[in-house]
């Protein structure tokens, strides 16, 4: 399996997971009804579904990205919809917009800032600069996760490792994190920054999509940091985190988890 395959089957299997919390954010927006937005960043068009959603049926949003394979995918999801007809796709470079000034009335990217190896502050100007006086930008990404309950040591041990607290690294600056999104707002010229964060929590029942879900989390945070840990904690990870062993931490009748979503939003001159 590609690198790219393998990440459109990781999109598909954690939307059961996140869409919740993805669509309360979308919903504190109030993004206005018949409103024309952007999705910068779109992956497969999950999110741009859920914008799609919230514009109503007089709205449109444009789904854009560079990756033919992803907007292939996003193309197909949405024309098997019942909203297709308010999406539409676009192949483009989130920090060079294939639009022009004051196009939009918003437009948002999820999942995509803190992540594409792109400067944040870049692609804010951007997106301001094809957005409509006073019309919105925002970015939500995810902020946190507490997955091993029961576990607290452990987990912080594996987030500790570099796969475990990507995308940040030793060598980047501070400024960079996406935590300072406040920053990247003010420093692209955005009037009224402001942020909120949104919890997504998850107890049993745990339904085969959420297990499976769940799964490919632990894998996605933690699969390829046996180096970095010692030989007894990752025993330990492998021991809760196995699906085929008996002490899957999944099983546990009393199983919590929750993972956070944070939104910076601007305005624009």
């Amino acid at each position: 399996m590609s690198n790219v395959e393998q990440y459109l089957r990781r999109l598909e299997l954690s939307q059961s997971l996140r869409e919740p919390v993805i669509r309360t954010a979308i919903e504190s927006l109030r993004l206005p009804v018949g409103s024309f937005g952007l999705d910068v960043g779109c992956g497969i068009g999950l999110y741009t579904l859920l914008l799609a959603e919230a514009v109503g049926s007089a709205g449109h949003v444009i789904g854009l990205d560079i990756t033919k394979e992803f907007l292939a995918k996003a193309r197909s999801l949405s024309s098997k919809s019942n909203i297709g007809n308010r999406i539409s796709f676009k192949e483009g470079d989130a920090c060079k917009l294939p639009f022009d000034e004051n196009t939009f009335d918003w437009a948002g990217s999820m999942d995509f800032a803190g992540y594409a190896p792109l400067d944040p502050v870049l692609l804010l100007k951007e997106m301001g600069r094809v957005v409509k006086p006073e019309g919105r930008v925002f970015l939500l990404i995810w902020s946190s996760q507490k997955l091993l309950s029961g576990f607290p040591m452990l987990e912080a041990r594996l987030n500790a490792t570099s796969s475990g607290i990507a995308p940040f690294t030793t060598a980047m600056n501070p400024e960079s994190h996406m935590m300072r999104g406040l920053g990247w707002f003010r420093r692209a010229g955005l009037m009224e920054p402001e942020a909120r964060t949104f919890v997504r929590d998850v107890c049993p029942p745990l339904g085969p999509e959420i297990r499976t879900a769940l799964t490919d989390l632990f894998q996605m945070r933690w699969e390829e940091v046996d180096s970095e840990v010692s030989p007894e904690d990752w025993a330990e990870y492998q021991r809760l985190c196995s699906p085929d062993l008996p002490d899957f931490i999944l099983n546990v009748p009393d199983y919590y988890a929750f993972f956070t979503y944070t939104l910076f939003c601007g305005r624009v001159v």
